[in-house]
């Protein structure tokens, strides 16, 4: 069984929707100002398109772990 992570970046938007980015395997010491940093840099740099326009708050972010069992493998 393979354990695997996933950093969630939550925003929202102009519109006030939700929107998540997902980041796999994410480095296992980041700190919480490098993720408050980066989130600044993603809103101000307005690199992301959503359809309820740009990204202009953070609103959370998430560690999820999940364990993988593969049941089948041809």
């Amino acid at each position: 069984m393979a354990s695997k992570e996933t950093l969630e970046l939550v925003f929202t938007n102009q519109l006030g929707r939700e929107v998540v980015l997902r980041v796999k395997d994410p480095k296992s010491d980041l700190t919480s100002a490098q993720v408050t940093a980066a989130m600044d840099r993603i809103i101000a740099t307005n690199i992301f398109t959503t359809t309820g326009g740009d990204l202009i708050n953070k609103k959370d972010v998430r560690l999820v772990s999940s364990n993988v069992q593969d049941l089948w493998n041809p």
